[in-house]
């Protein structure tokens, strides 16, 4: 099969010539996928505000929460899903779910 599927005859198909999905390969590749468009909100964080608890980065399940010594450093929304377990998490109020369309541009 090549690099680029025809799908206009996938009836056809043999089982190997469908591609594989929602897997990664290799060890370590996550951080070539953006999967930050699936998101329909994302979370704002108000930094001024922040405990550098590190709730927030314990519990993101995509790694998103950004830290660097020892504190928050920011949002990696190439990876966010807007899930909200962060914004859920956070005890001091410090992070907020907001639409994406409303930062869109930002």
């Amino acid at each position: 099969m090549s690099d680029k599927w025809n799908v206009d005859d996938f009836t056809s198909w043999k089982s190997e010539d469908f591609p594989i999905g929602a897997v990664c390969l290799d060890a370590g590749n996550s951080v070539e996928y953006i999967t930050g468009g699936w998101r329909n909100q994302r979370p704002i964080w108000h930094a001024d505000d922040c405990k550098h608890c590190l709730l927030c980065w314990m519990h993101c399940p995509d790694s998103a929460i950004q830290a660097k010594d020892g504190q928050m450093a920011g949002i990696d929304y190439d990876h966010c899903k807007g899930c909200g377990v962060c914004v859920h998490e956070c005890k001091f109020g410090c992070l907020e779910m907001v639409l994406e369309a409303d930062v869109e541009g930002e």
